[in-house]
């Protein structure tokens, strides 16, 4: 079997930022329903694969046009190359490291071994979800994470990808965690990771509107982009304890301000600011 690898090359307004990468990521979510089943980011866009007998260039301008045409100024390339299947799995595998948070703990998928003297061992296989913890985002809320006490917590981890953040929160003695993800992949994949890791988390496949305002939560994870985050916070706000702790990523620092503006109107006061490579995480405390 034959694979097309698919260089998808993005431009707004001619030119390219870091800023513009939730583009790439929505696209990204909306051809794995043409069959494309892996990704790699590149400078300009991103790399998709798909195997031949699924693969079809008109749709894959359909579906960006179906979700991308409210971008003003956006311009898409392709550029198609035919390549030989390969044992993906094993070349995932080569180069795929654990990452580990001093002794506080590891992110691991399971066909890395187990390392002695961390505190919290989380296996996580990603599939084709966020959260492996490499992406500097992630990282950001699990070292916030480890300076929180999460014991008898009720947990959301909003947008939960891989479902790492419920995970680590339930190891740490939370009470409770809920995981929330609008796409079904990442859904599934965080329902797998729970067991690999022998803890209970309640995962829904669903967006923000799943939210129940009566159903209060003490500590609220959602690393999504900022647009998302700023048209979801006052649902957010209403399913928060007072007192309780949001944490926000999967945006860029000079967004930070923007964010704190937006949180500061449902009654949150912003206490620490990280930032790894221009990405930048909050935390805030609902007053």
């Amino acid at each position: 079997m034959y694979y097309i690898k698919l260089n998808i090359t993005l431009s707004l307004n001619q030119k390219w930022e870091e800023e513009n990468f939730w583009i790439a990521d929505v696209f990204k979510d909306s051809l794995i329903s043409l069959g494309f089943d892996s990704f790699v980011d590149t400078q300009n866009g991103f790399e998709a694969y798909c195997s031949e007998e699924n693969y079809c260039l008109d749709k894959v301008k359909q579906i960006a046009q179906e979700n991308l045409s409210f971008v003003q100024g956006l311009e898409i390339s392709y550029l198609e190359e035919k390549i030989e299947q390969k044992d993906w799995n094993a070349e995932w595998e080569k180069d795929y490291p654990s990452v580990v948070f001093g002794d506080f703990c590891v992110v691991r998928p399971e066909f890395n071994p187990k390392q002695e003297g961390i505190k919290y061992d989380i296996i996580i296989n990603p599939k084709m979800s966020f959260g492996t913890a490499h992406h500097q985002t992630t990282s950001l809320i699990i070292n916030f994470i480890s300076q929180e006490d999460i014991a008898g917590k009720r947990v959301m981890d909003m947008g939960c990808g891989t479902g790492v953040f419920a995970i680590l929160a339930m190891k740490m003695g939370a009470s409770y965690a809920k995981a929330i993800d609008i796409d079904i992949w990442a859904a599934e994949n965080a329902k797998e990771n729970a067991k690999k890791n022998f803890v209970e988390v309640d995962v829904l496949l669903g967006d923000a509107n799943l939210l129940d305002e009566n159903e209060k939560f003490d500590v609220f994870f959602a690393n999504i982009n900022r647009n998302i985050l700023l048209a979801d916070m006052e649902t957010y706000s209403k399913s928060i304890k007072e007192q309780g702790v949001l944490f926000l990523s999967g945006f860029y620092s000079q967004d930070v301000e923007i964010l704190e503006t937006e949180c500061k109107l449902y009654g949150f006061e912003l206490t620490n600011v990280e930032t790894k490579d221009n990405w930048a995480a909050m935390r805030l405390v609902k007053k």
